[in-house]
């Protein structure tokens, strides 16, 4: 039976210093402390509890100030200043208490410019060309009324006996600089506020005064956290390497703007935002209008008008800036890393390609998957446990709770299962081969055989992957069905396609799903039983991501990638189908249908991780 611990954090009102930690065993020896009356933290069985004292916000301090950073983006010669709030306990201020930091920052507390698809670029237009220019938004009316910024992570975490840190993004709210989408400034600015809350940097009461404001209520440890955008800032905080910044929970963290607006050489959207781009995603956050002028010239109008290229997609020095696998080197926080498998915004390969990066370095690594779309936190308890143990510095053991915990396709997202690690340890990848029969459907085999021919598709952008999967016969996709599954297949890991094809044109868009058959409705909102992952790349970057080099019409190319990562049981009767088509409506640019592709069966293959190395 597991020993029930009870630590509690007490002042040593004599010198004010940090609390002290104390441990009572409640076994033999029962614990008397009253929760509905103290007012330091309590921590049990390796997690914080609610204190009643903490939980009524007429007794929170509320404030806010300005952290001077380390850049200029905004060109007027003066370092630029990030709005802040903070909200903490009277204690804080009443009784010396010192208490860790539970920090978020965002671009969108202040308000946005909505997704008005006026604003983004048009896909119909054919590939390799100069796309029409679209129409930039009015300038976003800044909300929000000083000092909150927000009040996304109050409620949940200051009861627990940490305080709350929010700040306003570079050029967001009333935080000065620019909007980079990406850049090194959107990792340094957090970078400043958590050395400001350990003494290393200046905060001020006003964006241009000099009257300072210190963090003398904090213990200096902070976690950060936040979905999307919000979690793609802690993730870039931590490859600065900040002492005090000791573990993040990233929620569907984009790490990596090219990953995000590409795909292999291809110019792709991040799904339900067809024709977004850096540059649109600028103008959706810019709230803070005063030095637009600046802003809007130099960042939005020459740097990324000559740096996002939407006809190649090409990987250049501005996606290279922009990708936080290039900035590891200091990486050290803990992290909870959370995503979705059915997360086709920030696609799960985000946070997937840091697995093994965050591994080999040995920092604490945990891994929540769940099987719903974008979004979706680890349960509290999970969370919980995580700050609790780096920010209260409390030795719960989480470090030796499984690695991952993966919520099983008819679970509840908060139940998830246990396991080992991800990918499954069993996981073993398995080759299937394409034989012939479109215009319905070919063979997924696991024996090669040659001489298998090929089989043309004819690119029709009008429609979707879902339609084209479930159609019994069509020209405008190729489909490979292996046999009905006698028994489940637990598919783990990244599925690789290696594809030989070639086009009538010197340009053509490339979409590859792995299905589940007969397409069914899905059990649970926003879950699907059918699409099993997918992907997409450009045949002219066969030869590098790089350099892409138009295709010779007729001549057949080789091209080997990825599918986005995946955890999913296929259930006996079902079969696994490879989908193989052109334009993805919801994805990929829109050309005038026509090009055609042509797939050479021999050449082209797809590797399935499957646990047990076996499909039945």
């Amino acid at each position: 039976m597991r020993t029930r611990i009870l630590v509690l954090l007490v002042l040593s009102f004599a010198i004010c210093t940090q609390p002290e930690i104390q441990a009572q065993k409640n076994g033999k020896e029962k614990a008397t402390t009253d929760r509905s009356v103290t007012t330091v933290p309590v921590i049990v069985d390796g997690e914080a509890q609610k204190i009643p004292a903490f939980e009524n916000p007429d007794d929170w301090i509320r404030e806010d100030l300005w952290v001077e950073t380390e850049f200029d983006s905004d060109g007027d010669g003066k370092h630029d200043r990030m709005h802040v709030d903070v909200t903490r306990p009277k204690q804080t201020e009443t009784e010396g208490l010192k208490l860790p930091v539970v920090y978020e920052s965002s671009p969108y507390f202040a308000g946005t410019a909505g997704n008005n698809r006026e604003y983004f670029w048009d896909v119909r237009h054919e590939l390799n060309t100069v796309p029409p220019k679209h129409v930039y938004p009015p300038q976003i009316t800044r909300r929000g009324e000083r000092p909150v910024i927000s009040n996304s992570q109050v409620k949940a975490w200051l009861p627990y006996g940490f305080c709350v840190v929010h700040s306003s993004a570079p050029g967001t709210g009333l935080s000065q600089g620019c909007p980079t989408i990406g850049t090194r400034i959107e990792a340094l600015a957090p970078k400043a506020v958590i050395d400001w809350l350990n003494g290393r940097a200046k905060g001020y009461t006003t964006p241009d005064g000099n009257e300072e404001l210190k963090a003398y209520w904090t213990t200096g440890k902070v976690g950060m956290t936040g979905t999307s955008y919000n979690g793609t800032i802690p993730f870039a905080a931590a490859t600065t390497g900040v002492e005090g910044l000791e573990a993040i929970i990233p929620v569907a963290p984009n790490t990596s703007y090219y990953h995000y607006y590409r795909s292999n050489g291809l110019v792709r959207s991040p799904g339900g935002y067809l024709g977004e781009d850096a540059d649109v995603l600028y103008d959706f956050i810019f709230s803070n209008p005063d030095n637009c002028i600046y802003c809007d010239s130099v960042v939005r109008d020459i740097e990324m008008a000559n740096g996002i290229d939407r006809i190649t997609g090409d990987y250049n020095e501005f996606w290279r800036k922009r990708d936080l696998m290039n900035y590891m080197d200091d990486f050290h926080a803990a992290v909870l890393m959370a995503h979705a498998f059915n997360d086709w915004n920030v696609v799960p390969s985000h946070s997937y390609r840091f697995i093994k990066v965050l591994k080999e370095k040995g920092l604490p690594l945990q891994i929540y998957y769940h099987q719903g779309g974008h979004g979706g936190e680890p349960p509290f308890k999970m969370m919980n446990r995580w700050f609790t143990r780096y920010l209260f510095g409390v030795e719960n053991g989480v470090e030796n709770d499984p690695k991952a915990f993966i919520v099983r396709e008819d679970a509840d997202r908060l139940s998830p299962t246990p396991y080992a690690d991800y990918p499954h340890p069993d996981a073993m990848p398995v080759t299937l081969f394409l034989t012939p029969g479109a215009p319905a459907a070919g063979g997924l085999v696991t024996e090669k055989s040659a001489g298998q021919g090929s089989e043309t598709i004819v690119d029709n952008f009008s429609f979707t992957g879902s339609m084209l999967a479930q159609a019994e016969y069509t020209d405008h996709r190729l489909l490979y069905l292996t046999p009905v599954l006698t028994e489940p297949a637990h598919i783990s890991g990244v599925a690789t396609v290696k594809v030989r094809a070639a086009a009538n044109k010197p340009a053509v868009n490339l979409s590859v799903w792995l299905v589940a058959l007969p397409w069914t409705t899905p059990r649970q909102p926003r879950m699907t039983d059918n699409i099993i992952t997918r992907g997409w790349a450009d045949l002219q970057n066969h030869r590098s991501l790089t350099e892409s080099e138009p295709l010779v019409p007729g001549q057949f190319y080789e091209m080997s990638f990825e599918l986005e990562p995946d955890d999913q049981i296929i259930p006996a009767g079902k079969r696994i189908g490879l989908l193989i088509f052109s334009s993805d409506k919801e994805f990929t640019l829109h050309p005038m249908p026509g090009t055609e592709l042509t797939i050479d069966l021999d050449g082209t293959e797809v590797t399935i991780p499957v646990v047990g190395g076996e499909i039945k």
